[in-house]
């Protein structure tokens, strides 16, 4: 057994979206959340930018006494993990593979589009694992830069979020896609906006109740499990956590214990 907490972090608000999946499977365990709302998004900065602003947030919570490190964000998963996992000591999970081996579990037809912000479409890390794994998949890539801010301020419904969708999906329709990778930690807060404007004609792979699965049987085989009663969440940002608690509460978690400010 280990009561240490789990590390996640992400760019900003979307993060929680993983932790609430985390929550689901390991209903026992401490969380420690960080989001960079103060820099978000990360999707339109340079890697050395991620690459400095992700080792910062590993350093704190390494000091934060975690066992684990969940990366809860396409954009650092796609472009800096391997750097990562090379930097710290303990057990570091991000969220491209394991969407990558649901979505391929699913589709029917083997036409897989990635949605994400423009550094992990520009990585093309979705395309390079679902083609490793099956050859034969046709991968459309979609940026969709202006989802993130939107789910930001919690406009995740109504007529502009469907205009801006309708806008980027138009492709997507065209080419018979079956299964579409959420690959941004803040795009499930739109499945309802993405399911309207595709009419449900696709099925949507949100990453990170695949990584929750993951982190699950990693503790297991680590035998670091924690005994708590009860999950706890703590979450720390960079800029107002009034408004991070606003939107969070309203839209992806039932109960967080404090949020506190933090300069990184």
């Amino acid at each position: 057994m280990d009561n240490r907490a789990i590390g996640v972090f992400d760019s900003g608000i979307g993060g929680l979206t993983v932790v609430n999946a985390l929550t689901t499977v390991l209903p026992n365990e401490k969380f420690i959340y960080v989001g960079d709302t103060a820099r978000v998004p990360y999707g339109n900065k340079s890697i050395d930018s991620i690459r400095q602003y992700s080792l910062e947030i590993t350093k704190w919570l390494l000091k934060k006494n975690c066992k684990m490190i969940v990366v809860a964000c396409n954009t650092v998963s796609s472009l800096v993990l391997d750097y990562l996992t090379s930097s710290i000591s303990i057990p570091i999970i991000g969220v491209i593979d394991p969407g990558v081996e649901q979505a391929i579990s699913i589709s029917k037809n083997n036409k897989i589009a990635v949605l994400g912000t423009h550094a992990t479409i520009r990585s093309n890390a979705y395309g390079k694992r679902l083609k490793k794994v099956n050859p034969e998949i046709e991968v459309i890539s979609q940026a969709c830069p202006l989802f993130v801010p939107l789910v930001e301020e919690g406009w995740v419904e109504g007529k502009i979020p469907r205009q801006i969708a309708k806008h980027y999906f138009n492709n997507l329709v065209k080419l018979d896609v079956d299964t579409i990778i959420l690959g941004c930690t803040h795009y499930p807060l739109l499945k309802s906006t993405i399911h309207t404007v595709l009419k449900n004609k696709a099925m949507l792979v949100d990453s990170g109740e695949a990584t929750a699965k993951t982190v699950l049987l990693t503790l297991k085989k680590l035998n670091a499990l924690s005994n708590l009663t009860d999950y706890e969440i703590d979450c720390y940002v960079t800029d107002d956590p009034d408004l991070f608690n606003e939107v969070a509460l309203q839209f992806v978690l039932k109960k967080i214990n404090k949020t506190s400010h933090i300069d990184l």
